[in-house]
């Protein structure tokens, strides 16, 4: 990469934590599969705000009503991805700005956001009453397949060159985070079609999971990377 990185933005599920998704994990503690839909929504039959809202009925056909501390318990076994913390934090010391774009669930993407100190986050996730019970509605902040829209405005906010930014992520989906100009890391590829479509654009795939390997691909201020 010719350009020192100023920014490294980062999928959540599946790249800062070793979970392929944090919507999954609910359904996992439901006992729900929704691979169907999933299966849908990769294809683009259904959109991200039906997706969600399909999952709540799911989850609410075995259990109503759902409290927002049931939902955040579920997630108390989920362990950081191998190398994240460190990784974190050394592109942190070398002064590059540290983002979570994600399109999973903001309840967990938070506390996430939190235990690695970054600098800005966003998710998708949910709506509770006044009382923390979860509604039939999701709350949908960016599109899993659009999240280029976030890193435009990222640029925009601190003056980032597209080529001053690279994007770690296992989903095909995230290569929407890919803007002109930018870079990308495919890391730990969820599937084989994430794997397919890493191969097809030509960019650093990792498949070790280990987040300290993309390292090796980002230019950084010290000189040290690729």
């Amino acid at each position: 990469m010719a350009k020192t990185c100023r920014c490294v933005v980062f999928d959540c599920d599946g790249v800062l934590v070793d979970s392929v998704s944090s919507w999954k994990t609910l359904h996992d503690g439901f006992g729900t599969d929704n691979s169907t839909n999933l299966t849908r929504f990769i294809e683009g039959e259904i959109t991200d705000v039906e997706f969600m809202r399909s999952d709540i009925a799911m989850w609410k056909e075995i259990q109503n009503p759902i409290h927002k501390d049931e939902l955040f318990r579920m997630y108390s076994g989920i362990v950081l991805m191998n190398g994240a913390r460190e990784t974190i934090q050394q592109l942190q010391d070398e002064g590059v700005y540290v983002a979570i774009v994600s399109a999973g669930v903001d309840l967990f993407v938070s506390s996430i956001a939190a235990m690695l100190k970054v600098d800005d986050w966003i998710a998708n996730g949910f709506k509770f009453d006044d009382d923390g019970y979860l509604t039939d509605d999701g709350v949908c902040r960016l599109h899993a397949s659009g999240k280029g829209d976030v890193i435009t405005r990222l640029m925009d906010m601190h003056g980032f060159d597209a080529d001053e930014i690279v994007s770690v992520g296992d989903s095909e989906m995230d290569l929407s985070m890919m803007i002109e100009g930018s870079h990308f890391i495919g890391f730990n590829p969820s599937r084989e079609s994430s794997l397919n479509a890493f191969t097809k654009a030509g960019i650093p795939i990792v498949t070790q999971k280990d987040l300290s390997m993309i390292l090796e691909h980002i230019q950084l201020p010290s000189g040290e990377g690729n």
